[in-house]
C-alpha cells in the first residue's frame, strides 16, 4: 500500500475575497500538491457552512445559525491542524492576520512545524530584524519551521521539517 502524502494544513486569509481565492485555487494549492503534499483548505467548507456565510447580513437565518457554525468551523479548523504533519501560513497583508496568527500559535503548541510566507514587499515587523510580528516569527521558529520569502522557498522549507513524515 503507498504511503499517504503528508497534510499540510494551509493557514491564511486568501478566502475573504475574489482574488486571494483564486490565488489559492489556481497557485498555492496545486504548487503545495505538486510538492508532494496533500494540501488541507480550512476555506472548503460543507455546504451547510457555506450556505450560513453566504446569506446576507440581514436574513435571519443568518442571524439565528452564525454562532453555531463559527464553532463548528473552529472546532473542524482544529481538527484539521491535529491532523496535519505542517502547517504552511500565508502572512502577507499589513499585519499577520489574526486567524492565521491564531492557527500558528496552535500548530506550534501541537509540535507541529509551521513555515510562514511572506511574499509581500511591504516592512510589517517590529523592528529591522523580523519580518513579520516578532511573536509569530518566534513561533514559525519555535515549531521547527521557518519564514520564508518566495512560494518555492517555503515549499522546500516544508520538505526539509516535514519531510517524508507520514500520518
Amino acid at each position: 500500500m503507498p504511503a499517504r502524502a503528508a497534510r499540510i494544513y494551509v493557514a491564511s486569509p486568501l478566502g475573504f475575497t475574489d482574488a486571494g481565492r483564486m490565488y489559492s485555487d489556481t497557485v498555492l494549492l496545486p504548487a503545495v500538491r505538486a510538492a508532494g503534499f496533500e494540501p488541507v483548505d480550512p476555506w472548503e467548507v460543507d455546504a451547510d457552512v457555506g450556505h450560513v456565510f453566504g446569506l446576507a447580513r440581514d436574513d435571519p437565518e443568518r442571524r439565528t445559525r452564525l454562532a453555531e457554525v463559527n464553532r463548528l468551523v473552529g472546532k473542524r479548523n482544529a481538527e484539521l491542524i491535529r491532523s496535519a504533519a505542517g502547517v504552511l501560513a500565508i502572512l502577507d497583508g499589513d499585519d499577520v492576520d489574526s486567524g492565521t496568527a491564531a492557527e500558528i500559535g496552535y500548530a506550534a503548541a501541537l509540535s507541529r512545524p509551521v513555515v510562514g510566507l511572506r511574499s509581500d514587499l511591504r516592512i510589517s515587523g517590529d523592528n529591522e530584524a523580523t519580518l513579520v510580528n516578532l511573536q509569530v516569527e518566534w513561533f514559525l521558529v519555535e515549531s521547527g519551521g521557518q519564514l520564508a520569502t518566495s512560494l518555492d522557498e517555503a515549499l522546500v522549507a516544508l520538505r526539509a521539517v516535514v519531510g517524508a513524515k507520514r500520518l
